[in-house]
This record gives structure tokens, sequence and C-alpha cells, in this order.
């Protein structure tokens, strides 16, 4: 699978056929202001909850592409009234796509839209198809949750929060991987604010102590998984 980061939690994953965008948040992040929105292509976009940082590209990427956003039932009602064609709703619980099996799952954090309504319950995406499986855990701490994910079948990468503050941190991504069982980590949500920046070397070293990889990409950088 091809995965592109955009900085912070956006991400997009080649995967089923189709092009899958995480999280669009690229021009309010300064550390991505070399990404050009404008030529990144999606047929799905998924949302893990309503936070600025996270929709604050939604709705000018999913009109110009004409993508379907994916994401909790009041996010997506909030996407429709901003113009969003293409939507499909979701609670906790799993859908089969075009490109895949997804499972929309339980994350530990909060959830509010720009306009200050509720923005549902915060979650995680698992998918899984011939290509291989993989799970976003979203903006979540530490949960015992995580450890009925690897019920769903093996996973071949995990994409985390590694930043703390707001999520996790390095340490509770090691319990998290254990808990999923597996040891090949992305990290994402990290440097993009004073609270929740890292040291890499000491990060990357501190999942090898652990018998772990984790790979830490640059923005606009596109790497096999």
């Amino acid at each position: 699978m091809k995965f592109t980061y955009y900085g912070h939690s956006c991400f997009a994953i080649v995967t089923g056929g189709k092009k899958l965008l995480f999280d669009p948040f690229i021009t309010g992040n300064e550390l991505a202001k070399d990404v050009d929105i404008n030529k990144i292509e999606a047929d799905y976009i998924l949302v893990s909850h309503g936070h600025g940082d996270h929709i604050a590209d939604l709705v000018s990427i999913a009109k110009r592409t004409g993508a379907t956003v994916i994401a909790a039932y009041e996010i997506t009602n909030w996407a429709q009234k901003q113009g969003i064609e293409k939507v499909h709703p979701m609670n906790f619980g799993p859908f089969n796509f075009e490109f895949g099996k997804l499972r929309f799952v339980p994350a530990a954090h909060s959830s509010g839209l720009p306009d200050g309504s509720y923005g549902g319950n915060p979650g995680g995406f698992v998918i899984q198809n011939t290509d291989g499986n993989f799970y976003y855990t979203g903006d979540t701490c530490l949960t015992m949750d995580m450890q009925l994910i690897k019920r769903y079948g093996k996973l071949d990468f995990v994409i985390m929060q590694i930043g703390g503050n707001f999520t996790m941190d390095a340490d509770d991504a090691i319990a998290a991987s254990d808990f999923v069982q597996c040891n090949r980590v992305v990290g994402v949500h990290f440097d993009t604010f004073g609270y929740i920046v890292i040291d890499h070397k000491a990060t990357i070293d501190k999942f090898k102590q652990a018998g772990k990889e984790l790979i830490l990409p640059k923005i606009g950088e596109m790497i096999n998984l």
C-alpha cells in the first residue's frame, strides 16, 4: 500500500484500488506549507472526529474531488450543510465498502465541530482487504478496548498518535501496539504544536528497544507499507 504523509494526522493511503484520505488538516499547519492541497486526490475522505486540526480542509477537498466522506453521523450531517454531497454516516461498527471492509472503532477523546455543535463519538478505523490490513487509532489515549482489535485479523501496520498531551505518547503507543499485536507503527500527530513536539531519535530508539519499528514519515513523503 502507498502511504503519503501530509503532516499532523493527515495522510493518504492507496488501497483496494481507491485513494483514501484521512483527517485533512493542511493549510492551517505551518509545517505543511509546501503541500499543495489542490493536487491531493481522493475517492474517500475518512474523518476520525470533528476537531479543526482534522477537518480544516475537508470541505474544499471533498467538493473539488467529489470524494465520499466517511465519518460519524453528526460529522456527515455537518458536512452536508457545508455543501458536500457524498457522505457515508457511521457509528461504531463494520461496513463493506468497494475498497474493503471498514470498521469504525472507539477512541477516547472529544469531538466538536467548527460551529460549536457536537461532533459525535471520536473513533479510529480498521481497514481490511486483499492488499492487507491496518488500523488508524485516531486521536485517543491508551485504552483497554484496543485489545479487541486483534480479533478482527492480523494487522500489517498501525498508524498511531504519538505526540502526547492530547493523545497517546510514545510509551502509550508501544503498549497499544502490544494490545493490537502489531510491531510496525507509523507515527502521526507530533511536532505540529508546542505541546506535542517530540525527540525523533529518542522516540525511534524507544520503539527499537521494545522490539518494534517506528516510522516517522516526512511531510510530503510517500512510502510503501
